[in-house]
């Protein structure tokens, strides 16, 4: 640049500051729902995804904003999620495929003929029509040598394919059968499976006398991973980068519903219930205590809150808070 141009130009140079102030950052339009979350007790931390990027995160009531946390069932979305890349690689069949020939050495010495009948499909949409292990029934299966073959030994309760009947046990089964397909531990099989997925991660995950990963339960990790994979489920399977984890048509089959949970009348999939909120069509993960996940495509939108784990988010009311508190966000986030 010679000097004449230095000067023609000296002018406008003259109207940039040295130090330009810093822009504060605009408000949050998730600020006032997540300001009125405060008064709930039982939750710890809330961390939203909109629009491919963190929007905002809050932690409550003197919790760490980004500690692992037990997401208790919520794990059961991660267990569908593996059982469809098993099926993705060709390791399982589909879901359709028996599993009485997958768990043969575990079934009863003289099993019911309806056990033949269980299918893959069929434990992912608690349809298997076998008892319960969870609720009532849950201290008693844990507290069983064996919780595959406890699982395989309780007495029919519908036919295969009817009714849902949600049962941690039939989510245990699943990874029964993963380890025994594969010959690896299931949290090996997510680490590596899920491995591109930048942000998810498996902190501990508690296993069942035989060494098995407790399939839909027990399962820690940092809220951030939890909303790492439902970012996962809104992008259609693939990471930011746009490597594929899952097939599209595996997320449309979990969100499909195919039966109703007797307690809320919410639809459930493989692994994901199913409601309306914020105006929206929500996919959500639910664990005990009111640990969420809800995954909202059509808003850009993904959710992951957890709460503490003493009380039963269902019977307490903090499960139809956090619906509110996740209608409100919806709401916020603006038409997709």
């Amino acid at each position: 640049m010679n000097r004449r141009t230095l000067l023609l130009a000296a002018p406008a140079l003259l109207l940039i500051p040295r130090h330009a102030p810093a822009q504060p950052a605009p408000p949050s339009p998730f600020t006032p729902a997540l300001d009125t979350a405060s008064a709930l007790t039982p939750l710890r931390t809330v961390h939203i995804a909109h629009d491919n990027r963190l929007a905002d995160a809050r932690a409550y009531n003197g919790a760490p904003l980004d500690a692992p946390a037990n997401i208790k069932s919520a794990s059961k979305s991660v267990m569908s999620a593996l059982v469809g890349i098993a099926i993705h690689k060709g390791v399982l069949e589909g879901p359709d495929q028996p599993i009485a020939p997958l768990l043969a050495r575990d079934l009863p010495d003289d099993p019911d003929p309806r056990l033949a009948r269980i299918t893959v499909g069929n434990l992912l949409s608690m349809q298997a029509g076998l008892a319960r292990t969870s609720g009532p029934n849950y201290g008693r299966w844990i507290a069983s040598p064996n919780w595959v073959r406890a699982a395989l030994a309780e007495p029919f309760e519908a036919e295969p394919g009817g009714p849902m009947l949600y049962s941690t046990g039939s989510t245990h089964l699943l990874s029964a059968i993963l380890t025994r397909a594969t010959g690896r531990p299931t949290l090996a099989l997510a680490r590596d499976w899920f491995g591109p997925v930048e942000g998810f991660a498996i902190a501990s995950w508690d296993r069942d006398p035989q060494g098995i990963y407790f399939g839909g339960n027990q399962m820690a990790m940092r809220p951030s991973s939890l909303l790492a994979f439902g970012e996962l489920y809104r992008r259609g399977g693939v990471t930011v980068d746009g490597t594929r984890i899952l097939p599209q048509a595996w997320i449309d089959e979990s969100w499909r519903v195919r039966t109703q949970s007797r307690f809320t009348g919410d639809g459930y999939g493989y692994g994901w219930f199913r409601r309306t909120l914020g105006g929206a069509d929500v996919a959500y993960g639910w664990g005990y205590g009111g640990q969420m996940l809800y995954v909202v495509p059509e808003r850009g939108l993904t959710l992951a809150m957890t709460s503490a784990t003493d009380a039963p988010a269902g019977r307490s009311g903090h499960r139809d808070d956090l619906h509110a508190l996740a209608g409100a966000l919806i709401e916020a986030a603006g038409p997709g």
